[in-house]
């Protein structure tokens, strides 16, 4: 998969996502509004699908943050909360990045004496680092808006598939810092 071309795509669903929402409010765009919103929201689903089919963490990762980016974008000024509850999470997956390079060089194993191995500070005997951290905030970010009445179930399909995303590059991640450490899951 080309990834620049597909996170062009992901900006363009959801691009159409928000030039959808925007005719629904306009008299006499309706119909346009629909057609808009729901080929987002069905390109969507289709780039987060194969974003998590990739089985990369960094398509997935990378994926979020364009479209957390586009929603953002979308955002009013004066929509401070929804504004920096998504410049967090957009911040977080700029660090799991970075843990993901970190994962990657061999020089990794010194991470591991880096971090307290209580449980609490562990995935699966792992440290848990930016990029555990990034996965395990958004997915309760996107539990919390599934649990936000109004919102139809073709979107909460897209929710639930990118929470599903989350889990899925988490594991992931788990069978690289696994690579680099060897078999920690008994530990902690």
């Amino acid at each position: 998969m080309d990834l620049n071309s597909f996170l062009s795509r992901v900006v363009f669903y959801a691009n159409k996502i928000d030039a959808g929402r925007r005719g629904f409010m306009a008299d006499g765009q309706e119909h346009e509004g629909r057609l808009n919103y729901e080929e987002g929201i069905a390109g969507s689903m289709t780039c987060f699908r194969e974003a998590h089919d990739s089985a990369d963490c960094r398509t997935v990762a990378l994926t979020e943050m364009v479209f957390l980016e586009q929603e953002r974008q979308f955002c009013g000024e004066s929509d401070t909360a929804a504004r920096g509850s998504l410049t967090q999470a957009i911040l977080s997956f700029d660090d799991a990045l970075l843990s993901l390079e970190a994962v990657e060089d061999p020089g990794y194993a010194v991470a591991d004496k880096t971090y307290p191995h209580r449980r609490e500070y562990r995935v699966k005997g792992f440290p848990k680092d930016a990029f555990h951290c990034a996965c395990i905030a958004h997915y309760a970010r996107l539990g919390n808006a599934l649990r936000v009445p109004g919102i139809n179930m073709t979107e909460k399909a897209v929710l639930r598939q990118r929470a599903a995303n989350m889990k899925g590059a988490q594991g992931a991640y788990v069978e690289m810092q696994r690579l680099r450490l060897g078999n920690k899951e008994n530990e902690a």
